[in-house]
């Protein structure tokens, strides 16, 4: 079952303004495409937290790991 939210009609029209310039057909739409990037949004930042706690676990276990970039550049070259 559906639920009702009062809102200014100000802000309503606002609302169907970016809905129509995302070419979607109303605001209900426009609030499901809000929801799906934010839910998107929050699964990306959890997963930097997880990518950042498997580096200090890493560099924990194995110490810092140094910059590859100047020996992939001499590999390059030969």
């Amino acid at each position: 079952m559906g639920k009702s939210l009062v809102i200014s009609e100000r802000l309503y029209e606002k609302l169907e303004a970016m809905a129509r310039q995302r070419g979607l057909a109303n605001v209900e739409q426009l609030l499901e495409e809000w929801q799906a990037r934010e839910a998107n949004l929050c699964w990306r930042r959890e997963a930097v937290l997880r990518i950042d706690a498997l580096r200090e676990k890493l560099r924990d276990v194995y110490g810092e790991m140094p910059d590859s970039v100047s020996l992939i550049r001499e590999d390059r070259e030969r």
